[in-house]
């Protein structure tokens, strides 16, 4: 999670925020379909250090642990199920038919201002298919619907042109850039959109059941 997101805060009352905990408390899975992503466990951590060590898959992404090992990752999925017992933060991951996982979804969540971030990638093997965008498609609406949120805050680097055109293609606004710190304490400059539950519905309506 970047610091300074999100860049729209409004205060939910202390109740409201309570509940969007207990949502993230209870979440097992990123939807409702039965090949949904699960949530990451402990005896996950190999098969997502392999497919995390892939430059196509971690490069772009500065909230990984650095350096990737698989210590490291292993602290990254305890750190998250530590959030979850929070209701602040929640790790997916997605599987094949055999079993390798294939992608991985990062939810952030600031119950206070009933806003979150969604970060993850999929295997290299599954890009230009159209599956990033229709599962971040059903990503976002779930976190939007399932856990409650009024605002998305999303952010990209630079240089990654894919993500950029993803969140503009989807209707996320522009909100300028901010100073992302890495793990490792370095720094990236990262753009920033943010979208509304109300902006969200209008555009998509609401997918979830």
């Amino acid at each position: 999670m970047a610091d300074g997101i999100p860049l729209t805060r409004q205060d939910v009352p202390p109740d409201r925020a309570e509940r969007i905990r207990g949502h993230v408390r209870r979440a097992e899975r990123l939807g409702a379909d039965d090949d949904a992503s699960r949530l990451a466990r402990p005896d996950d951590a190999s098969g997502l250090f392999a497919l995390l060590s892939d430059p196509a898959v971690h490069a772009p992404i500065y909230t990984l642990p650095r350096p990737l090992t698989l210590a490291s990752v292993e602290a990254f999925i305890d750190q998250h199920l530590a959030e979850r017992r929070a209701g602040t933060g929640l790790l997916f991951v997605r599987e094949d038919q055999d079993g390798r996982i294939m992608g991985y979804s990062d939810v952030q969540v600031w119950p206070q201002w009933a806003a979150g971030e969604l970060g993850g990638a999929l295997h290299p093997s599954q890009h230009a298919k159209g599956q990033g965008t229709r599962g971040a498609v059903a990503s976002f609406d779930w976190m939007f619907e399932a856990l409650d949120l009024d605002l998305l805050c999303e952010t990209a680097s630079l240089s990654n042109v894919p993500t950029q055109r993803m969140l503009d293609g989807m209707g996320f606004a522009r909100r300028g850039e901010i100073e992302s710190v890495r793990p490792d304490g370095t720094h990236r400059r990262s753009l920033v959109w943010e979208m509304t539950r109300d902006d969200w519905r209008a555009r998509w309506g609401r997918l979830q059941p």
